[in-house]
């Protein structure tokens, strides 16, 4: 048999097991992306709002983006432990530059003549915030998004060398049996996902600027 016949056999035979990685990969790519939305959207509105702050916050997220994914998650494991936690808190933290900056710049992006006319009719700062450049900025944020689920996928392959599970168990044990076969196992659903998750967050954000046209 040829590489692509035996690939397709072995994903055949072991399509239970590969299935109950991806969606444990899912899950922790999700719970990564969830954090970074939760944490991520108030800081980048702080930093819109607050000048003297904004260099502070995004220069902070810089340096964790900055930090090598195993040294991290090395670290993180010193305090959390093994498994699953520490691989979400992981790409909570990888997540969250894109989210933070994107916010940020969407919301500064706002046209001064919008949020003067929002002035105008008497809304209060948090109301011009909520109601016209939170909305607005909504197309940045998802293209933040996107970088960040991608960003994610690719760090939670290395999920297992900190006692998580994900696709990621497979590319390392075909690394260590020397096994071409096992890694694409691995590797290839892996890379749908982030495809996947690109071309559909892609979808929304086109139609999000549609609606705001």
């Amino acid at each position: 048999m040829n590489f692509i016949t035996e690939l397709a056999v072995y994903m055949a035979e072991n399509s239970n097991e590969l299935l109950a990685l991806t969606i444990e990969h899912i899950l922790m790519v999700a719970c990564g992306i969830a954090l970074s939305l939760v944490i991520g959207i108030p800081l980048g509105i702080l930093a819109a709002r607050f000048q003297k702050l904004a260099p502070v916050i995004i220069s902070i997220t810089n340096v964790i983006q900055l930090v090598p994914s195993l040294a991290m998650l090395a670290i993180l494991m010193l305090y959390l432990g093994f498994g699953f936690k520490t691989i979400a808190i992981g790409l909570f933290l990888y997540s969250l530059l894109p989210i933070v900056k994107n916010t940020y710049v969407g919301i500064k992006e706002v046209d001064d003549g919008i949020k003067e006319a929002g002035i105008g009719i008497g809304m209060s700062p948090l109301q011009l915030l909520a109601k016209i450049q939170f909305p607005l900025s909504i197309p940045y944020l998802m293209a933040g998004l996107r970088l960040a689920a991608v960003i994610a996928v690719s760090v939670a392959a290395i999920g297992p060398y900190i006692g998580a599970g994900g696709l990621g168990k497979e590319i390392i044990s075909g690394i260590s049996l020397q096994d071409d076969i096992k890694i694409y196992a691995g590797a290839i659903p892996a890379t749908l996902i982030a495809i996947i998750a690109d071309l559909a967050l892609g979808l929304v954000e086109r139609k999000t600027k549609k609606r705001l046209a």
